[in-house]
Formats: C-alpha cells, structure tokens, sequence
C-alpha cells in the first residue's frame, strides 16, 4: 500500500485526509550563498505561523505539503513543531531549486554531476535532513521559464534518478509550457513514468490546451494558485479538467503563506492566508455542479495517490 512520509514519519495514505498539496511556511529569498538559520529566529516563526495552521486544521484539513526547498529556507524543525502543535500532517522536500536564473543553488550544484546531486537528495532520505532524523516527503525541484538550461535539465535529471533509489514523487515548477513539456521529456527519458511527476503551477501554463497535454501523458496537473481573485478561473479551469476526464490528476493548492524571513516585522504583513479553498473555491465549485465526491477526489484521494512512495517506472 506504501505510505507518505510527513515530518513526524510515515503514516498510511488513507491517514493524510484533506490536502494542501503546496503551500509554504517561510522562505528565505537572498540566495544559497547567504541564507542560513542565523537569518531568523526559529521561536519567531513557529509563533508566527501557528495561526494560520490552525485555521487550516479548523477548516477540515488534515495534510499541509511545505514546498520550500533546501538553500530557499527550508527549516525541517519549525515544519516538525508546528505540525506537532497545530495538529497537522506536514510533508517536507529534497531537491534544489533551480529558477532565478540559479540564485538559489548552491555552489555544488554546478560542478556535480546530476548522479551524485541524486546521491546527497537518497542520503536526506535515507539518514534524515540536517542532522536530524525528519525525511523528505518528496523531491522538489525547480526549473526557468523556456528551453531547459544545461544546469536545470541536470536537476531534473538528478531527481529522476533519485526517484528510481526512493520512489519520492517529483514535483517541478514550471509555469510555462516549453518548461513543462522539457521537464516531462527529460523525466521520461530517464525511465521514470509521468505519473511520479506533479506539474507545478500548471495554472500559469497559458496554453489550456498544453494541460491537457501533460495530463494525457499521466503527469499530474498543480493549480495552485488559488487566491481570493482567482476563484472564477479557478472554477473554469477544474471544470475543463473534469469534463475531460483528469479529474483523477488534478492537485489544488494556494501556494500561500510565504513569511519572508530577514525582512522583520514587514515582512508578517504580507503573509497570506490559506484560506480561499475552503472559504471561497470549495463553495464555488459546489455551485458550479462540482459534486461532493469529485471535491473527494481533488483534496483526499489525489494528494494521498500523488505523495504515496512507490517507485514508478516508464
């Protein structure tokens, strides 16, 4: 049956409940070469983010995906605290991040090869994160917008490789077709079906037609942009994938949160809420004719099929 691997460990899929499939705590935006914990107060963060994680909780979610990769503020003992705390099963990642043209990449990752960039992501799986003993959930990675560059072909390349050692599901940002589409012929070129894959902001993929696309290729389709102003679209854009047949792919999410840590008291302000799902895109869909066993299939079922570790090979 496999099982999902949270922060506080694995737990049978049929546990995780209703998902946020991609959200973030922190992030921490100056790059690989000056980020760090000396950049923020631990005790601050928990604090801080606690509220909006138990209004998550009391709004009926059980599970919370943090996407917030290593070398971009990714802080494995605030996500196991405020899962403890807020009652909340939180998954955390492995993989670099490759978009901002590198920025958040450390020095490493350019003079390895994509083999032993896989081997440091198996042993985070394999020995815990950081020094502790808290394993990734999945494999999170990143690429720019157009034609895959040398340096983000070979992290796709590495997570594909480091998929087939843990059968951690790879989830790459994209946002843009030609990315999407590179992401997904490199992953299937190194034996690693679709279906291991989750599309990341599929939403900002311009071209609907290329969703469909990357659907019937069995990747899984992220929208998860889902805010206060986008409700309408959102709809649309579920609609479509449900009368096409996708239901079964799709993955809904905020990409919320996002407290900027270095930025002091600031940077609270511009925290958002994870909280129009629930509030706003839920009772829209039910008003669109979206059924209850539909919204079943996009926030329980999905999430626990899309984050299950198994190996899936091409």
């Amino acid at each position: 049956m496999g099982t999902v691997m949270t922060v506080l460990g694995p737990i049978r899929p049929s546990e995780f409940g209703k998902v946020l499939a991609h959200e973030h705590v922190m992030v921490d935006f100056i790059g690989a070469a000056k980020t760090g914990r000396h950049r923020y107060n631990q005790d601050d963060v928990v604090e801080t983010m606690l509220p909006y994680l138990h209004a998550v909780r009391q709004r009926g979610f059980t599970g919370f995906v943090d996407c917030t990769p290593a070398w971009l503020g990714r802080d494995v003992e605030v996500l196991r605290r405020l899962a403890e705390q807020a009652d909340l099963h939180i998954l955390t990642n492995t993989g670099y991040y490759g978009t901002g043209n590198d920025k958040f990449l450390p020095a490493h990752a350019f003079s390895e090869t994509d083999g032993q960039l896989a081997a440091r992501w198996v042993r985070e799986w394999e020995h815990g994160i950081d020094g502790a003993k808290i394993k990734p959930g999945f494999i999170k990675t990143s690429v720019d917008k157009g034609p895959l560059s040398k340096t983000d072909r070979k992290l796709v390349r590495a997570a594909a490789k480091a998929h087939l050692q843990t059968g951690l599901t790879i989830a790459c940002h994209t946002g843009e077709a030609r990315a999407a589409l590179g992401v997904l012929e490199t992953v299937r070129a190194e034996g690693v079906d679709a279906s291991a894959l989750i599309i990341v902001h599929a939403d900002g993929i311009k071209k609907e037609k290329v969703h469909l696309k990357l659907a019937e290729a069995g990747a899984w389709i992220e929208y998860d942009g889902v805010s206060d102003e986008s409700i309408k679209r959102h709809v649309r854009l579920i609609k479509k994938m449900l009368e096409a047949g996708f239901g079964d792919q799709l993955l809904i999410s905020h990409d919320a949160g996002w407290y900027w840590v270095g930025e002091g008291e600031a940077a609270k302000k511009k925290i958002r809420p994870y909280n129009a799902i629930s509030d706003q895109l839920i009772p829209a869909l039910k008003a669109a004719g979206v059924s209850d066993a539909e919204l079943h299939k996009l926030f329980v079922e999905n999430p626990a099929k899309a984050f299950t570790i198994r190996v899936r090979k091409k």
